[in-house]
């Protein structure tokens, strides 16, 4: 007799979550004794794997506080949509990837509408350093967090959170990919002269974050260069924001090389002698690749008039990581040509500051390795605890040993 197959509704709200959801579901399906049938948001990643998304991913792909109140009605209705396809489908579990202030709203109406479906949230909202009491709020509607940090289980545990399973970071199942590229390929190819120092430029892969930051970093690199370090600039970007990045070059003093592709990012960062970054998850990908780095930020002004409200003491991952204040940060007005000079200059040689740093990355790289399996791996047996077990299963789940 056929198995029963199983109905996974998965709801990813960007393009960072539609890689991590096909992961998942490549895991799935590798290790399901069902057949699994899925449904509901993702983007071309999931669509390779079998996912049909109710719309376009762009539709609700946005981020920062002005951006989600200037399309805050459209968002308003594709949550609503959502809500109405996964009761329509009446799964056997629904999974919701990052992206709360999207994916939330959703996870709350499924829970009242069809309260008997478990629910798993894959990556822990930022409840660790921002709006804590979001932990305990979320038991009512989430039955386990699959946490891709390694403090994030305690953090729960500590705030009255769902029940969490640490399954490790994505990016570790690039790592010995990572190792394997050839940095002299990309040198020869844009004439990098290795007598001088490389810098990675790393404006963001937002269009706020390149407007933000693309005229501070310019100016830092002349800084630098006024300085006498000459060094060579490399600016990895994603094809729909060099345009964008194209055009603020214009206004720099020295001249920068772009690359493109997933290959040629990771080339340039262990050809790197060190990288000028935004925060974010570049900082875990600088790690994994052993790059030394400065890390600046600018956001909008509303976001900016809510600092104090932060619970964290860096807003750098890779620190957080760490629980060290490894890699220098500077936010707002900190972000300025002298300050992130200043702490650049002694990464371009051989110098105590980057001997410390190569040190640091390299922790970095052992830590988000440690857990063994390969994180998605890990969150698909989690997943099928869960989808065989239902909710008691969810609440109850050993955390996977390391």
């Amino acid at each position: 007799m056929k198995p029963r197959s199983r109905h996974i509704f998965i709801v990813a709200g960007e393009h960072s979550g539609d890689a991590l959801g096909a992961k998942l579901m490549a895991a799935l399906n590798a290790r399901s004794d069902t057949p699994l049938v899925y449904s509901g948001v993702g983007g071309e990643e999931m669509a390779e794997m079998g996912l049909r998304s109710l719309f376009p991913l762009s539709d609700v792909a946005v981020m920062g506080p002005l951006a989600i109140l200037k399309r805050l009605p459209q968002l308003v209705r594709r949550v609503y949509q959502t809500v109405d396809a996964a009761v329509a489908a009446a799964p056997d579990l629904v999974v919701i990837i990052d992206s709360p202030e999207f994916t939330h709203p959703i996870a709350k109406r499924i829970r009242r509408k069809c309260p008997d479906i478990p629910i798993i949230d894959y990556v822990s909202p930022t409840v660790w350093a921002w709006r804590p009491g979001r932990a305990r709020k979320m038991r009512a509607y989430v039955d386990h967090v699959l946490a891709l940090l390694p403090f994030e289980p305690e953090a729960h545990a500590r705030l009255g959170g769902p029940p969490c399973t640490y399954v490790g970071h994505p990016l570790v199942e690039q790592d010995d990919w990572i190792r394997s590229l050839e940095p002299e390929a990309l040198a020869q190819r844009l004439g990098i002269d290795r007598s001088n120092p490389v810098l990675l430029v790393l404006p963001g892969s937002r269009q706020t974050e390149v407007r933000r930051l693309m005229a501070p970093f310019g100016e830092t690199v002349a800084r630098l260069r006024a300085q006498g370090l000459e060094p060579q600039v490399i600016i990895p970007a994603v094809s729909t924001l060099r345009p964008q990045i194209e055009a603020a070059l214009a206004d720099w003093p020295v001249p920068a090389h772009i690359t493109e592709g997933t290959e040629d990012k990771f080339r340039a960062f262990r050809l790197a002698d060190a990288a000028l970054a935004a925060s974010g998850t570049v900082t875990l990908e600088l790690g994994l690749a052993g790059t030394p780095m400065v890390v600046g930020y600018k956001v909008d002004a509303v976001a900016a008039s809510l600092r104090f409200l932060l619970r964290v003491p860096s807003i750098v991952l890779a620190n957080l990581v760490l629980q060290d204040n490894a890699f220098p940060e500077f936010i707002q007005e900190d972000c300025n040509p002298e300050t992130l000079s200043a702490a650049l200059a002694p990464l371009l040689s051989e110098t105590p500051e980057r001997a410390r740093q190569r040190e640091a990355v390299a922790r970095v790289r052992s830590i988000l390795r440690a857990p063994g399996d390969e994180p998605s791996a890990r969150a698909a047996e989690v997943s099928l605890r869960i989808l065989a077990g239902g909710r008691a299963e969810a609440a109850g789940a050993e955390p996977l040993a390391g």
